[in-house]
């Protein structure tokens, strides 16, 4: 597949980029600064402003699918969600947050007494993008939240999914950036959440 990966040099993005290059796919890694984007076959670096939909659009244009790894605090859903609609790629996989997953019914993560304050206005951001992406009509979107604890680790293959509910464990929640881009090149390969959120988690 030929994929556009927006964000391709950060902690989550430069994982899924090294995850898609492994599975022998094509991608177009956009960031900022491509000098912090690694080499690899296949991999094209392109410097793109997320910030200027009508060019991120014509850099997006001509793809199977599209990646969108960046912070939600530092980004503009509105302008994203436009990109990519004007480039004509249905297909729109978001890299999301775990803020919005619910810990009881109708009461999400972020809502609870000890969530951590210093990540409580990304992941509110977040939440607002989970609710432009359910509104919208004209993308094939797949919103994938991570366990609570979203951190460097091993590639292990070995994961649960989930919907919409915080996935936890004897030592509570969490996944390694490696096993969460694993678990993102495959609904990519294999679309099963097509307009629908899910989650990933030990």
């Amino acid at each position: 597949m030929k994929i556009a990966l927006i964000g391709a040099s950060g902690n989550a993005g430069s994982r899924i980029l090294a995850e898609l290059t492994r599975r022998g796919h094509q991608v177009t890694a956009i960031a900022r600064d491509t000098s912090r984007i690694a080499s690899a076959p296949n991999v094209s670096p392109v410097a793109a402003d997320i910030e200027d939909s009508a060019k991120l659009a014509e850099v997006l244009q001509g793809h199977d699918a599209v990646v969108s790894a960046v912070h939600f605090s530092a980004s503009d859903p509105d302008k994203l969600i436009s990109a990519v609609e004007a480039s004509g790629v249905r297909r729109y996989l978001v890299v999301g947050g775990a803020g919005s997953l619910e810990v009881a019914p109708g009461k999400m993560l972020v809502d609870t007494p000890d969530f951590p304050a210093q990540y409580r206005d990304e992941s509110l951001a977040g939440v607002a993008f989970l609710d432009k992406l359910r509104a919208n009509k004209n993308l094939d979107w797949t919103y994938l939240s991570p366990s609570a604890l979203f951190s460097p680790g091993e590639r292990t293959g070995k994961f649960r999914l989930g919907q919409d509910e915080l996935l936890t464990h004897d030592k509570g929640s969490s996944i390694s950036f490696e096993d969460y881009a694993i678990a993102l090149a495959d609904e990519l390969e294999q679309p099963r959440h097509v307009r629908r959120r899910f989650t990933v988690g030990y």
